[in-house]
């Protein structure tokens, strides 16, 4: 038998492994059920307006709030990380190992209940305000390595030859390193916010007055009313509209990218 034949008769058992599979999900499936607890029209719609007028509002404020201070504060890190000063090398180095090494649920707890009550301390904006700042923290952690990774893929000469012209080196960073750096980055970074759309979901655990629930609390509060399920699916859609042209913007910058390279 040739080799395309073998490739071919492969091919299609995958295909009629698949349909079968399928097939056997429809038929095991209790549809009524599904429809009844998961896909019920009608609690779905008294979820509107309010799901979009508050969840989604409050998870795209918040990642917004969590990416621009996670992306301000990861650069930081990233040039002290790169620092020939070494206190500024260790404490950053620290800083991201630590904060990539714990869970982000873990410190949000942390924020919201007990670094409060060790430092006296009453986070802005109450509870939201609190997982806020531990979502900034700790994704300032990845964001720093990122941008950390994409300032060493800056090609040495473009270095040497601004250094040639005059440039200090605190100028060369700012304006030959930096603007290609990020321009490298730039996927990744798109994938870190997709990341922190969801990340948003964690902030249940710090408690959330009415008007500051996101997506995930918003559906877990109307399953409780209703004694439906059909609000999780709801939201998992509202997700997916929010991230799915991210996703396919981040798969566009990589196909750029290597076109550009």
């Amino acid at each position: 038998m040739k080799a395309s034949t073998r490739r071919r008769l492969f091919r299609g058992v995958l295909y009629a492994v698949f349909v079968l599979a399928v097939l056997l999900v429809g038929f095991l499936a209790d549809w009524q059920a599904i429809r009844t607890n998961f896909l019920d029209l009608d609690v779905a719609r008294e979820m509107f307006p309010e799901i979009v007028v508050t969840a989604v509002k409050n998870t795209v404020i918040y990642t917004v709030i969590a990416f621009i201070g996670g992306l301000a504060l990861g650069l930081i890190l990233a040039l002290m990380k790169l620092s020939p000063v070494g206190p500024y090398r260790w404490v950053a180095t620290a800083y991201i190992e630590l904060f990539r090494g714990l869970p982000a649920l873990l410190v949000i707890f942390g924020f919201a209940f007990a670094v409060p009550i060790a430092f006296n301390w009453r986070p802005p904006g109450g509870s939201a305000g609190a997982g806020l700042i531990a979502l900034i923290i700790v994704s300032a952690a990845y964001i720093a390595e990122t941008i950390r990774a994409g300032i060493q893929a800056v090609p040495p000469g473009q270095v040497e030859a601004a250094r040639s012209l005059g440039m200090t080196p605190a100028w060369t960073m700012v304006s030959v390193v930096l603007p290609q750096a990020f321009r490298i980055v730039t996927p990744p970074l798109t994938n870190e916010l997709v990341i922190l759309i969801k990340d948003t979901s964690l902030l249940f655990i710090a408690g959330m007055a009415l008007g500051d629930r996101e997506l995930t609390t918003f559906a877990r509060d109307a399953v409780s009313q209703q004694a439906n399920a059909t609000p999780l699916v709801v939201a998992a859609l509202m997700y997916l509209i929010i991230t799915l042209p991210l996703t396919r913007l981040v798969a566009w910058l990589e196909r750029h990218n290597k076109r550009g390279r």
